[in-house]
């Protein structure tokens, strides 16, 4: 398998085929050339051949092979940050209108996959499970903010006794169902979303890494055989920027995560443990997260490396978070298990702005990326037709560097992460 092929996971094997695109061969034209081929990237390019716009897609490697192909694929409500904290940062009213720009990104996802008839397993059905009372308060909290402050009502507290309706686990004292949630098969939603791009009239280039940039009036991106000069430039590239924009690396740090899918369970078996078929989600600060797939397997993330290296034993140490939580899978393996970065910020929430007047970026989306990343492509075709309002209400969010430089700052985040798994562990 080539490094450039999309991880080997249950996402890849049960993908809709989809044949390599060319690499970049030439010197080639266009209105925006946007940098990765994600939801981000593919979303941007997708809004902006709708509009009109010659767009030309690059990625190092295929459509979908970073996050965007391989995560937990949970659609979650708002964002990683508690809206009370947004307030401090933006004000009531712009914490209003993120709120209803996270809410139209759900929309945007339901609106797309029945416009192009993108098969991805979509299930509108999310729990947030509590590991300790003092969980549930905060969920007890949360639930009170959206309906009071933004009118997001239809979510149900759950205690013990009705647990089992929606988790069957002790391993849970409660928790909140959010029907207004949900998951999808991101692979296939990703591969589909690049389908309609082209359909639009978006040109899409696989295997070809942007290796140098150069700004001004006329941006140009180079790979290693061709080059695209363009009016604008779009850097949706998220946790595989690599060096290539110094200033934008320092702003988001790789981190490492890791899924497992079990054998099929059979369908009486995985719907016991998810009644609902929700996408669940604990609420320790360093999470795990589970849900079922079409084929009635259980897929289940919860390893985190913050030092970038890949945990040793993988598999092992996969199963015993599992059977933590459902220890009546002790009879069952895995048959597949992957993993791969994702882009965090220190704030937890989505770092999108300018580099110079034509060049626009939209990274850091910190495990909420399903649907944010989508509209933010579509934040990115507005501002390029010069409709910027929406987009600068998300640039104004405070992004602070992290600490270290490029040699420290891995290692600090390592150890600032062994104070959060500790309290995690806390009553």
């Amino acid at each position: 398998m080539s490094p450039r092929d999309h991880a080997p996971s249950y996402y890849a094997a049960t993908a809709h085929p989809a044949a390599h695109r060319a690499p970049l061969q030439d010197r080639v034209r266009a209105d925006v050339c946007v940098v990765g081929a994600g939801f981000t990237g593919v979303s941007a390019a997708l809004h902006l051949a709708e509009r009109g716009y010659d767009v030309v897609l690059l990625d190092g490697a295929r459509v979908g092979w970073g996050a965007s192909g391989r995560s937990g694929a949970q659609i979650v409500t708002a964002f990683a940050a508690d809206m009370a904290k947004i307030r401090g940062w933006v004000g009531a009213a712009n914490a209003r209108r993120l709120f209803d720009m996270a809410e139209e990104s759900k929309r945007l996802i339901a609106e797309r996959v029945d416009r192009h008839g993108i098969a991805c397993d979509l299930v509108w059905s999310r729990f947030d499970a509590a590991n300790k009372p003092g969980h549930l308060d905060e969920l007890k909290a949360m639930q009170a903010d959206w309906a009071e402050t933004y009118g997001y009502t239809g979510t149900t507290l759950v205690g013990r006794d009705a647990l089992p309706g929606y988790v069957d686990s002790d391993a849970y004292v409660g928790g909140l169902h959010d029907p207004g949630g949900g998951h999808l098969h991101p692979l296939n939603y990703v591969l589909g979303l690049a389908r309609a791009a082209e359909d639009a009239g978006a040109r899409i280039f696989e295997e070809s890494p942007v290796t140098e940039v150069a700004f001004g009036a006329k941006p140009v991106a180079t790979t290693p055989a061709g080059r695209v000069e363009a009016d604008y430039l779009l850097f949706c590239t998220n946790a595989y920027l690599d060096n290539l924009v110094p200033a934008l690396q320092r702003k988001v740090m790789p981190v490492g995560t890791y899924i497992a899918a079990t054998e099929p369970l059979g369908e009486n078996r995985a719907t016991a443990l998810l009644p609902r078929n929700s996408g669940v989600t604990d609420c320790n600060f360093v999470l795990d997260y589970f849900r079922r797939t079409p084929d009635h397997r259980l897929l289940y993330g919860g390893r985190v490396s913050y030092s970038t290296i890949m945990p040793p034993n993988l598999p092992r140490a996969m199963r015993a978070k599992m059977l933590r939580v459902f220890p009546q899978l002790s009879d069952t393996h895995f048959d597949y298990v992957w993993g791969g970065y994702v882009g965090i910020t220190v704030e937890r929430m989505p770092h999108l702005g300018r580099l110079h007047d034509n060049v626009f970026f939209a990274q850091g989306f910190s495990g909420h990326g399903v649907a944010l990343t989508g509209f933010a492509g579509k934040l990115l075709a507005e501002t390029v037709a010069g409709q910027a309002e929406r987009f600068d209400v998300m640039a104004q969010l405070p992004h602070t560097t992290f600490p270290g430089g490029r040699l420290l700052r891995t290692p600090l985040l390592t150890l600032a992460m062994l104070w959060y798994r500790m309290r995690d562990y806390l009553p």
